[in-house]
């Protein structure tokens, strides 16, 4: 591989987590600085295109496994009405409707290649959207429908993108071939998935080493996505079904294994989504310089009634696919607030420029150009306007979660306190079955337990006071929770202290440290 090519990417990559350390300490939206900054320097770096199977193949196959491992299976069943319709009927709609437009505002570009503009642009990416509902406390639901659009709306794009690229390029691909090469993608990737799912399953639950089984877990969405396509099936579904199956079953496994899980894959997923969309911006320069030839006007033109009419379309489905709903369903009562939010939170992302930049050199370079630059240009345009927006609307229609967040909290605690109580009830027995009569040291463990016990308890329970006492003082567990901490930093200086005067090896003091760590951890739960 070319050196310069390596340094250019350690160079983004470099300079994509700067941008995104900074836009996580202001407290602002990461992809979106991202792109902004992409854009900024796009005329003044060397060209990185945009490979797109570096996209398809090393890139998505992590980010989809990563959302699916951190998704609920329950939640999403829950939803699975409203998920569909937006991940299969939405991007059909989308594709169909953008696809007219544009061939009726470019006539010289065939119906079959403005369909798989509007496949392209159809599915959006939801991790800007989410992230900034999760900050502004978007309603779970919601945040629920969003997650799972994104999961599975590709596989429906990706499938009516190849279908229709077939056709643009000389292909006859009739419409009962299209819905049949739909068909077969989508059970075959379901099929696929289950079957990996199984397979993998098995194998975790009995390599019982938590370093070994993340590991392996590193691999399944890179083999999952390659076996499904190989096999002309959808890899996104195959990966989205493995990982949903594997999320649901995490609790059965040790808890090594789920700390360096989630460690693991909250790096994975921050490093790849923070090269991914410092590259959107990055191919500014590339893609001008391909429709050079076109008149300015109509390019312009063109992309802003795209734009337009790819956010107009959402609107119209979601509203519509809601009210409908609510017609025929006398027990659901559609908030209009909730509606508007889900409308636009319809950001693109990078799976829409990689299909455009995978699309055949077979295409006049003409047509493949314009493509490519509607594709772009609606993708900034959504991240940055209706990315940039998304907040202000959350806070201007005033809809949050507060009530979800006191019922979970009320929930919670129930639960500790259930699950406390039978924690006790099985110490009282095993008091029993020693005898009964336990010596001074054995009281002494005893009332440890049985102290620490109370103390999650009571945390739990004053969550609910947002963990404060009356009249606003520090909840006992709260000060206890800060004392403690100042104390562990004290022993931490002394075991630094002690390996730098050579009285302690470094590999005691990672020991040591370790523990210490573990023990804030659960404090800071």
């Amino acid at each position: 591989m070319d050196r310069t090519l390596i340094l250019d990417l350690l160079l983004i990559a470099a300079g994509a987590i700067t941008v995104a350390a900074v836009a996580r300490r202001m407290g602002w939206p990461a992809p979106l600085l991202l792109v902004l900054a992409g854009l900024a320097v796009s005329p003044f770096v060397p060209n990185v295109p945009l490979n797109p199977d570096l996209v398809l193949f090393v890139f998505l196959p992590p980010l989809l496994y990563s959302a699916a491992l951190d998704s609920s299976y329950l939640k999403l069943r829950d939803v699975k009405r409203a998920v569909g319709m937006l991940s299969i009927g939405l991007v059909i709609f989308t594709t169909v409707v953008v696809g007219l437009v544009v061939h009726l505002l470019l006539p010289d570009l065939s119906l079959a290649a403005a369909f798989a503009l509007g496949a392209i642009i159809a599915p959006p990416d939801a991790v800007a959207a989410v992230a900034v509902g999760r900050r502004l406390g978007l309603p779970r639901r919601s945040l629920t429908i969003l997650i799972g659009e994104s999961l599975f709306n590709d596989a429906t794009a990706l499938t009516l993108y190849r279908v229709a690229i077939g056709a643009a390029i000389g292909g006859t691909v009739t419409l009962f071939q299209g819905v049949g090469q739909f068909l077969y993608a989508a059970s075959a990737g379901v099929v696929i998935g289950l079957a990996l799912a199984f397979v993998f399953g098995w194998i975790l639950e009995r390599i019982r080493d938590s370093l070994v089984e993340n590991t392996v877990m590193l691999l399944i969405p890179f083999g999952a996505y390659l076996a499904a396509e190989s096999m002309h099936a959808s890899g996104v579904i195959a990966v989205v079904i493995i990982g949903l199956y594997l999320g649901n079953r995490m609790y059965h496994t040790g808890f090594g294994t789920r700390l360096v899980s989630d460690a693991v894959w909250r790096v994975t997923a921050f490093f790849l989504e923070t090269i991914v969309f410092a590259l959107i911006g990055l191919q500014l320069v590339p893609v001008i310089k391909g429709i050079a030839a076109r008149s300015a006007w109509q390019v312009v033109g063109v992309a802003a009634a795209v734009f337009l009419v790819t956010v107009l379309a959402r609107f119209v489905w979601v509203f519509a696919v809601t009210y409908l709903l609510g017609l025929f369903r006398r027990d659901f009562k559609p908030d209009p607030r909730v509606t508007v939010i889900l409308g636009w939170a319809g950001m693109r992302g990078v799976v829409s420029l990689a299909a455009a930049f995978a699309i055949p050199v077979a295409m006049p370079e003409r047509d493949r150009a314009m493509l490519l630059f509607l594709t772009f240009t609606t993708v900034i345009g959504t991240l940055l306007v209706q990315g940039m927006s998304f907040p202000w609307l959350i806070r201007k229609l005033r809809v949050s979660s507060e009530q979800e967040i006191y019922e979970d909290r009320l929930a919670e605690a129930s639960a500790q306190q259930a699950a406390l109580t039978a924690g006790l009830e099985k110490l009282d027995q095993l008091i029993e079955r020693e005898g009964g009569n336990p010596d001074e040291i054995q009281k002494q463990v005893i009332d440890q337990l049985k102290e620490k016990t109370w103390r999650r308890s009571l945390t739990a329970w004053e969550r609910l006071g947002g963990g404060t006492a009356q009249g606003g003082s520090e909840t006992p567990s709260s000060l206890y929770r800060r004392l403690r901490r100042e104390m562990m930093q004290a022993e931490r200086d002394v075991f630094i202290r002690l390996r730098d005067e050579r009285r302690l090896d470094d590999e005691v003091l990672r020991e040591v440290m370790a523990s210490l760590d573990f023990e804030e951890a659960i404090l800071e739960r």
